[in-house]
């Protein structure tokens, strides 16, 4: 292949690139539903793996044209929140908030406290009976749907 002709084809893949910066990934509900291949994807997910009885809530909502990642300790409150790119990772979906955007609260542990202040990824894998495991350094729970 001469170099003209490579060079012709890499720029049409950069092209694409940009035109498509989101591939794999979602930035709205509908497309984050539509990358799991499940129109019912709950946006609300609630702590049974807990044992201290406040149970972790997570929800997923869209501001302002982006999704945003947040969670509450019940009885305690933020725990950590920001606006998450949702993108697969192989069978599991990985949240990434960057270090600028996250905003860790009072109710964070003070370990997970200094391990999200450099930015987070949060894993979020199936389990069987349509439970969700959510996982960060240092941290894991299990989640059901609901309020």
């Amino acid at each position: 292949m001469a170099l003209s002709t490579l060079r012709a084809a890499l720029g049409a893949c950069a092209v694409a690139a940009l035109a498509n910066p989101a591939h794999g990934c979602a930035t709205s509900i509908a497309q984050l539903r539509a990358l799991l291949g499940d129109a019912g994807f709950a946006l609300h997910w609630r702590e049974v793996s807990m044992r201290d009885g406040m149970p972790l809530v997570v929800r997923v909502s869209e501001e302002e044209g982006r999704l945003v990642l947040r969670f509450v300790k019940t009885a305690a409150g933020l725990w950590a929140e920001g606006p998450a790119e949702f993108c697969l990772a192989g069978e599991h979906l990985e949240a990434r908030i960057a270090r600028e955007r996250i905003r860790v609260g009072p109710a964070a542990p003070w370990l997970l406290r200094q391990s999200l202040g450099g930015g987070a990824r949060f894993v979020l894998a199936r389990l069987p009976q349509g439970q969700l495991r959510i996982g960060a350094t240092g941290w894991s729970g299990v989640f059901e749907a609901g309020e």
